[in-house]
């Protein structure tokens, strides 16, 4: 099939290129998002590879249609960027990867955890001004601190082996407890208010729905403990900004580390250095010492890429040979289990 991808990041291309010599797609590599200046890009091509900061809205997918593209091939686990319920009406299958790798997000969530409490920025800014203070390094030990897990699917059971192993007790909040999770670690699932009330560390691992839509507001802020470590590698959206800087200000809690942001669309994934920050919450977060922020790289590693290329060039091929789409999604998977990832 004649591929259209757009949204090409030079950090995945190699994984595709070389990962299609087993598929033998043809592949047209287009550095522009997909959105309705540059969904005519998508002439003569049969199927769309696209990527979350894209947008297939009614008025994209009908021209996508009207080409004669056949499959949308979305290589990410989210389609909160597709209008479903348009591409369904369209009969356009949507096809995405459910997962990458559970473990290149939960090791980050953990790296982000060990540099906010042993101050791994700012110790490695002080030597590299031959500064060997060590005022001001004082960390905590993790073992026997609480960490609530919220969304307990694959990242998430991957984080509480994770934390159980640094010796932690485990707190977890999913609409669908994990049975054989609690008890093969012995984890305990409790309300969403228990869990802020009772943990040292709220990490989350959820994806973002309505009902997930600022989860983590001023009045969550106001019931977990003084000091609390909050951790997002999930989607900027579950947490409420205006009510994080507030809550860092007032020093209701103690550190944030952030690999998502709600408004990271036109600032992650792009070089801005030498460009004056516009968005004037993320610029305040940048000035807290005890945040940490990254770009959305929680699942950047070889086995994470290997995988995304491997199952988004399968579904093409599927789709192509007139197999099931075991990927598939469709208009009424957004009612899909909402505290779980």
């Amino acid at each position: 099939m004649k591929v259209a991808f757009f949204n090409t990041h030079a950090f995945e291309k190699p994984y595709f290129v070389s990962g299609n010599q087993n598929y033998d797609q043809s592949i047209t590599f287009l550095e522009p998002k997909l959105n309705e200046q540059t969904v005519e890009l998508a002439r003569g091509h049969d199927c769309v590879c696209s990527f979350v900061y894209d947008h297939l809205n009614a008025n994209v997918l009908n021209q996508l249609k009207e080409m004669g593209i056949r499959l949308i091939a979305l290589r990410s686990a989210g389609f909160n960027h597709v209008d479903m319920q348009a591409a369904a009406d369209l009969e356009l299958p949507i096809v995405r990867v459910p997962e990458y790798s559970p473990y290149a997000v939960a090791e980050h969530a953990v790296a982000l955890i060990l540099s906010l409490n042993r101050k791994i920025y700012q110790s490695i800014s002080r030597v590299r001004e031959n500064n060997f203070s060590l005022d001001g390094l004082v960390g905590f030990d993790l073992h026997n601190k609480t960490v609530g897990i919220v969304g307990t699917g694959k990242i998430g059971s991957v984080m509480a082996k994770i934390m159980k192993g640094f010796g932690c007790r485990i707190l977890a909040y999913d609409i669908a407890p994990n049975a054989e999770l609690a008890m093969n670690l012995g984890i305990e699932y409790v309300e969403f208010p228990h869990l802020l009330r009772d943990s040292d560390i709220v990490t989350l691992h959820v994806p973002l729905t309505p009902k997930t839509h600022h989860m983590i507001d001023m009045p969550a802020f106001v019931q977990m403990k003084s000091k609390v470590m909050l951790i997002n590698t999930g989607r900027g959206g579950l947490v409420d900004t205006k009510a994080l800087i507030q809550a860092l200000k007032n020093e209701r809690i103690g550190y944030a580390g952030l690999d998502v942001y709600e408004e990271e669309e036109g600032i992650f994934f792009e070089n801005l250095s030498g460009r004056v920050q516009q968005d004037d919450q993320l610029a305040r977060l940048m000035t807290f010492p005890n945040v940490l922020i990254t770009s959305h790289q929680a699942f950047l590693t070889h086995e994470a890429l290997r995988n995304i290329s491997q199952t988004t060039l399968q579904n093409i091929l599927d789709f192509e040979q007139g197999r099931k789409l075991f990927n598939q999604v469709h208009a009424e998977t957004h009612v899909e289990k909402e505290i779980r990832k």
